[in-house]
């Protein structure tokens, strides 16, 4: 008995120590409104917290005497020692940073200047300065609507906003989240983060998209990539050539924990070059970023949003360098009526500047594993460093509880049932859908007028109607059963088709199984859409796409096998049919039809005999990467900053179940989009050849065919031409092509007024072909680019025939 006293008394002793306090409270300015967001840490130590929107803190610690200091930019820093025995309530004022001006201009020149000139100097040692590091990071997102419109696009905003938990006035919180990550750093670019904790208003499954790699901002270094907010990168105020793109005006210097800083106004010498304005802060002598609090506006040609602040202060790590403590996006926009605004913060605590890292370790870029998000409110009220508002906590209790009822059986089911109601309406244009939620079962037959009806010289007006089932049976990769049919009918023809088609998972691989009777393009890339060549045939009586039956059989398995390397094998036996045109209808009768074969425009010649064909393709691809991403659902890999390479090979095997086919064919392709070119924009490049080793039996669908245009609706792919006939220049030998594009983003009309305001992007497409039917041929197009869309002027030419030139329509990137 004594003993087991003993043992309980030991651990009430070691319970004590190990315990956490709290010391709280509200930090508030010289006019007693609060300063939001304020960065709460113990001196000397990278331990901290940060302030709410409204000014409030809560930081927890263990027993004992404690230096807090409390910073915030543009104001006077402040320190209190607090002997914490109990939890503490310590309320904080902090005075607006008086910056006295001390320096005199000499010549008229500012002394900003000077003083940026050698933070520049500095740039690249600081950039440098920490090999590696460890932390832990807390991100915290919140946005809300701010207006919306009672009705958008004939919809009931009311509704929506209801089912959102959003107030009358359909305003309110739409997304809050938080997450807690373990972040590692080697230099220079290798990251490896793993998610801790993950909540999310509204959703007791999702997982936050709050990731710390996006949230983190270096400005030692040149250019700003923030992906689509703004197309072209926001140049650093310390960058190489910032004396070009920035003014400077020196506001004044303080002393902060015995260093001298400098305030630093920086402002674009452009109005619409894409810079920052605001202020930074430099530490004398050092000439070292401590501080900053900068924003971009529309002026700079920025996406989504009208205006996106950035708030970042840095702290010194074991006195060795300064590193991040807290860094805060804001952001405000408005579209369609609908005006939103909200922010996202990190705060970095326990920096570890000597971790030990298996080389293995930043393979894997990011881990979300399942039970992150499964943590209760007694775990997020001690770990959480920023506490919640009081709109925030409501949000939560509110929208947890619809989250409970949205994810039972009965809910979900009660959705299903006024979702997959039937009407005509969606029978037409949007669709018939059979889905059970609960089950993650899918049904979904495609509306009519809108997909399946087309017209072809071939078919005349006629049917393409596809269903598929889906079912998911690996809930660990997210992994799919799917069941597809498509039914086809052509009405001047008189021709039935029907094909079945089924994808699983085995093991790591994907298994697709497919037969049946189709009409399919003689391109086989299929360059021109069934709508474009509709569009086309019935308004201009230019009937592009050639047609032709193919009764077949074919099993394809690939997947990847290791990292980015992936392979696929498809094996087809199918009978193929060359077909004749059966209607002439058009809305145009002043013009007269092709025929059905490229190369006899004017005459119902057949391109070639009936035959059966049995054919085995296997191809290997590789991207150089072994970066992936873990989540619940599976890995996914990362695509490499190195170019793409993929091989292939086909056999043509004659004599086999009545093949008539012998041939055998290699190829290779090497690509790459997404090429960062700095301030000029992006590029992407694909190259290809191959060659037909043997071609003792062959026919023209068994072609290298090449992803032509001549309709004004193109299908824009990095392996595209802008004026090459789909058919005539397939090759049965050898060939080799190559693609370049590049988009500047704006660099030239964002010069331009009034245009500027388009946010149109300027591209460049340059092509080749070289082919014994071909000889050289080349294209060289320009245009513009506006969201989603291209419109591109090319001109081609070509060693054997004239030039030609064209216009093109995308939709597409």
């Amino acid at each position: 008995m004594r003993s087991t006293l003993s043992l309980i008394f030991v651990l009430l002793i070691n319970s004590s120590l190990f315990a956490q306090l709290t010391i709280s409270g509200k930090i508030t300015d010289d006019a007693g409104k609060s300063v939001p967001f304020a960065a709460v840490y113990i001196k000397n130590t990278t331990q901290g917290a940060s302030a709410n929107s409204e000014g409030e803190y809560s930081l927890s610690l263990k027993p004992g005497q404690h230096l807090v200091q409390y910073k915030a930019v543009g104001y006077k820093q402040e320190s209190r020692t607090v002997d914490l025995k109990q939890n503490k309530v310590v309320n904080v004022t902090l005075s607006t940073e008086v910056y006295q001006l001390q320096t005199v201009n000499v010549g008229g020149v500012d002394p900003a200047y000077a003083i940026i000139r050698k933070a520049i100097k500095k740039r690249k040692t600081y950039l440098n300065e920490v090999k590696a590091f460890t932390a832990d990071i807390y991100i915290k997102g919140m946005q809300k609507l701010l207006d919306a419109p009672k009705k958008f696009l004939g919809r009931d905003i009311n509704e929506m906003a209801k089912e959102m938990g959003l107030d009358s006035n359909r305003r309110g919180i739409i997304y809050l989240s938080e997450s807690e990550s373990k972040y590692s750093y080697q230099y220079p670019d290798k990251v490896h983060e793993v998610m801790v904790s993950s909540k999310v208003s509204g959703s007791n499954r999702a997982f936050s998209y709050n990731r710390a790699t996006d949230m983190r901002v270096i400005f030692y270094e040149n250019l700003q990539q923030w992906g689509r907010i703004s197309l072209r990168p926001l140049i650093s105020p310390i960058a190489d050539n910032a004396l070009f793109y920035y003014n400077y005006r020196w506001i004044g210097e303080t002393t902060e924990n015995g260093k001298t800083v400098n305030k630093i106004k920086v402002m674009p010498r452009r109005e619409h070059d894409p810079c920052f304005e605001g202020y930074i802060y430099i530490q004398e002598d050092s000439w070292r970023l401590v501080g900053l609090n900068l924003y971009v506006t529309k002026k700079a040609n920025i996406n989504l949003v009208d205006t996106i602040r950035i708030n970042q202060q840095f702290v010194p790590v074991d006195n060795k360098a300064w590193l991040t403590s807290n860094i805060r996006f804001d952001f405000n926009g408005g579209l369609f009526g609908f005006k939103f605004g909200g922010y996202f913060i990190s705060v970095y605590k326990n920096y570890d500047l000597n971790p030990t890292f298996n080389k293995k370790d930043f393979n894997e870029v990011l881990r979300i594993t399942k039970g992150v998000n499964k943590k209760d409110s007694t775990y997020w009220e001690q770990e959480r460093p920023i506490p919640l508002t009081d709109e925030e906590k409501a949000d939560y209790q509110k929208k947890d509880s619809i989250a409970t009822k949205r994810e039972s059986k009965g809910y979900m089911d009660s959705v299903d049932r006024i979702n997959n109601k039937f009407s005509i309406r969606k029978l037409l244009i949007g669709g018939i859908n059979r889905n059970n939620r609960y089950k993650k079962q899918y049904f979904h037959i495609d509306p009519i007028l809108s997909r399946a009806i087309q017209f072809n010289t071939v078919q005349g007006v006629n049917i393409d109607w596809k269903a598929s089932y889906t079912k998911l049976i690996d809930t660990v990769d997210n992994r799919y059963f799917r069941l597809g049919s498509t039914l086809g009918y052509g009405f001047s023809n008189h021709l039935f088709n029907a094909v079945i088609d089924a994808t699983l998972p085995v093991n790591k691989f994907t298994l697709h199984l497919s037969g049946g009777s189709d009409v399919l393009d003689m391109n086989n890339l299929q360059p021109i859409s069934p709508f474009a060549n509709t569009l086309h045939s019935l308004l201009a009586k230019e009937n592009f796409q050639k047609f032709y039956q193919k009764q077949f059989a074919s099993v394809l398995i690939g997947g990847r096998i290791s990292g980015g390397l992936r392979a696929s094998v498809d094996a087809e036996f199918a009978s193929r049919t060359w077909l004749d045109n059966t209607s002439a209808f058009s809305f145009n009768g002043r013009k007269q039809y092709t025929s059905n074969n490229p190369f006899v425009p004017y005459a119902n010649v057949p391109l070639f005999a009936k035959n059966q064909s049995l054919k085995i393709t296997g191809r290997l691809s590789y991207d150089f990467s072994n970066k992936y991403a873990t989540y619940p659902t599976g890995r996914r890999f990362l695509p490499s900053k190195y170019p793409t390479i993929g091989f292939a090979y086909t056999k043509g095997i004659k004599n086999v179940f009545g093949s008539d086919v012998d041939f055998d064919k290699i190829s290779a392709d090497i690509s790459k989009t997404n090429i960062r070119m700095g301030l000029y924009g992006r590029s992407a490049f694909y190259i290809g050849a191959g060659k037909f080793i043997n071609s003792n039996s062959i026919y023209y669908t068994d072609y290298n065919h090449f992803y032509g245009s001549q309709a004004l609706l193109y299908r824009g792919g990095i392996n595209s031409f802008l004026l090459l006939n789909y058919y005539l220049y397939s090759s049965r030998t050898e060939y080799l092509e190559g693609h370049f594009q590049h988009n500047f983003s704006g660099f030239f009309t964002n010069k331009i007024p009034l245009i500027r305001k388009l946010k149109l992007q300027e591209i460049v497409h340059v092509n080749y072909l070289t082919s014994p039917e071909l000889k050289n041929y080349y294209e060289l197009g320009f245009g513009v680019q506006y969201f989603r869309f291209k419109l591109l002027y090319g001109r081609s030419y070509n060693s054997a025939n004239n030039a030609h030139d064209g216009i093109r329509l995308a939709i597409g990137l």
